[in-house]
């Protein structure tokens, strides 16, 4: 059984006031900043967790402890609390389906879907019942935006928390309701060897302006068939790779007592090297992902640059 990141424990108003506290000395709690309080009838001790999957499990905790009727969490909540990595997407509120026919909540901290789900679509997380890996990610792939999904997929698949076919063959199984065709088009475009958001980001943004690479994870190797280095991203017939640089990448790349300027350094040689096998690289950051079309007006230039070059 998963157990979700909670951490301090949730306080129900109910329970303290039913082991002896007042109001009145929960209040006197807040503003000394013993506890604070998570959502109407729930608090925590001392902070918040500065996570954001930490605090939004806590907030589902409190959320499904309140309700007045049962539900499955689902969606991002469910994401969450399996431990699912998720960039960009909303957690203000927690996510629970209901099936047809139920009453449904809805508050500034719930948000409630109507929809069937199978008992073998459940399993259980500290004790609340919460929709499956694969079907959390089809309820994603349905409601996200594409690129927020293929993020979430990709990293899901990269972890090996689901496999590919198991989503691909659970596709069935929606055909005919809302966000099916979304989902669809978001499990045809993930990919398990993204190894990071921006990776994942680079090839969405890739594939819209028509410049999808012809291969991911690609190694360079030497005349000698020595590995030379390995691409996030290759164009073969152009012989172009691409590199997304975000900071996290160099801190993977650090050895023991190693600085940040020496892993940038031994990132140059290494392109380098790449260059001197006849292959031209291209390379950006994370501010040209949020400006897409500056991003493929580099990677065309550079097409056209490595197709002289080969020329």
């Amino acid at each position: 059984m998963t157990e979700p990141p909670v951490d301090p424990p949730v306080r129900l108003r109910r329970d303290a006031l039913a082991t002896g506290w007042s109001d009145a000395e929960l209040a006197r709690a807040l503003r000394a900043g013993e506890l604070t309080r998570l959502r109407r009838g729930a608090y925590v001790d001392g902070a918040l967790p500065t996570a954001p999957a930490a605090r939004h499990a806590q907030l589902v905790e409190a959320t499904v402890s309140l309700l007045r009727r049962p539900a499955v969490v689902g969606h991002q909540s469910a994401a969450v609390l399996l431990g699912l990595p998720l960039w960009d997407v909303p957690l203000e509120r927690v996510h629970v389906t209901r099936p047809p026919g139920s009453w449904t909540d809805r508050s500034a901290v719930l948000c409630c879907h109507v929809a069937r789900i199978r008992e073998d679509e459940v399993v259980e997380v500290a004790g609340m019942r919460v929709t499956d890996p694969v079907r959390t990610m089809l309820d994603l792939a349905r409601s996200l935006p594409h690129e927020t999904a293929v993020v979430a997929l990709d990293a899901a698949l990269n972890k090996r928390l689901l496999e590919h076919e198991q989503i691909r063959a659970r596709l069935f199984d929606i055909v005919g309701s809302p966000g099916a065709r979304s989902a669809a088009r978001v499990v045809a475009a993930a990919d398990a060897r993204s190894e990071s958001v921006g990776e994942s980001r680079s090839r969405v943004i890739l594939q819209r302006w028509q410049l999808a690479p012809s291969d991911l994870q690609f190694e360079v190797r030497s005349g000698s068939a020595a590995l030379v280095a390995r691409a996030d991203f290759v164009w073969e017939g152009a012989r172009l790779v691409g590199e997304f640089d975000g900071r996290v990448k160099y801190g993977r790349l650090l050895r023991p007592g190693q600085e940040p300027g020496d892993a940038v350094f031994a990132e140059k040689r290494r392109e380098d090297a790449v260059r001197d096998e006849q292959w031209g690289v291209v390379r950006w950051v994370w501010a040209e992902l949020a400006a897409p079309h500056r991003l493929a007006a580099k990677v065309r230039r550079a097409k056209e640059r490595a197709g002289r070059r080969a020329g």
